[in-house]
């Protein structure tokens, strides 16, 4: 049997992963018919079959599984190893392309970009602000940003250092006018600024405390689909709002806003960059990941 050529593999390990020859094929910059008969030739000088196609759909066999389990750690190594000497070749340069919905992209911009123009000023970083999930692969970015709990299991992921909590926030002249909520049920007879969904649906106020969960759906005077207008809103005594955190703690900080409804506000959740792990990483979002993880620890 002739050695498969490590392009093959790198493609094996795509269509696996993705259980799709479009997918797959959108990744490594070919037709899927091509990338298709480029699987069908590997089995062939292998031997065996490695996976079942359908009309719908693409699985790898049990020898394909096994092959995918050795082969993504090698490739990684590998990646790891082509750019332990890359820093022999001068200054990272290049372009990370990254989807994210508005709030994370502030933080990046915020937190992260300082340090990246000024250890990797050749490296450029594309934000795409974009409130839905979206498949980064086939849409060509490099990585995203989101809560850990909707990150696909196959991603790689790089958690912030900030978790991310939601509050329900108002102005203490509005607090101070109606009075403060002590259980959701009281948000009925208040004035709540709603939360459009990029979906277009309004969102439902989640709530939980000892274990009971409660969905409120809100009423009020404005409804808005951004947090940081929410936020301004609020500020302005137009009525609760639910938003991020890190969309409010600014107004928190200086007293515009005051929290209300804490102990039954669900606990904070991770936050993650995340980035398919089935292919070669680039230099520069290797950069930026660099960057993302000194963050974290200090």
């Amino acid at each position: 049997m002739s050695r498969p050529s490590l392009n093959d593999l790198t493609a094996f390990v795509a269509v696996a992963t993705h259980r799709s020859f479009r997918r797959a094929a959108d990744e490594m910059g070919m037709a899927p018919s091509t990338l298709s008969h480029a699987m069908r030739a590997l089995e062939e000088r292998m031997g065996v079959r490695l996976l079942n196609r359908t009309t719908r759909s693409v699985l790898p066999t049990e020898a394909g599984f096994q092959l995918l389990g050795r082969l993504q750690p090698a490739l990684t190594s590998l990646d790891e190893a082509l750019d332990s000497v890359a820093g022999f070749r001068g200054n990272v340069a290049g372009t990370v392309r990254i989807n994210a919905p508005r709030l994370a992209a502030g933080f990046i911009v915020r937190e992260i970009l300082p340090q990246m123009a000024e250890r990797h000023p050749d490296v450029t970083v594309d934000i795409v602000v974009d409130g839905q999930f979206v498949d980064i692969v086939s849409r060509g970015f490099d990585a995203g940003l989101r809560l850990f709990e909707s990150i696909p299991k196959d991603m790689i992921t790089v958690p912030l250092r900030h978790p991310l909590a939601f509050v329900c926030v108002a102005s203490p002249a509005y607090l101070d006018r109606f009075g403060e909520p002590k259980t959701p049920d009281e948000l009925q007879r208040h004035h709540c600024i709603g939360h459009r969904m990029p979906s277009g649906k309004l969102y439902r106020w989640e709530f939980e405390r000892a274990g009971q969960e409660l969905m409120i759906g809100t009423n009020g005077p404005v409804v808005l689909d951004d947090e940081e207008l929410m936020v301004d809103a609020a500020i302005k005594g137009l009525g609760i709002a639910y938003v991020a955190d890190w969309a409010a703690e600014p107004a928190l900080f200086d007293g515009r806003l005051r929290k209300v409804l804490a102990p039954w506000m669900h606990a904070p959740e991770d936050v993650a960059i995340y980035y398919p792990g089935h292919r070669a990483v680039p230099l520069a979002l290797r950069a930026f990941l660099d960057v993302v993880k000194e963050f974290r620890r200090n």
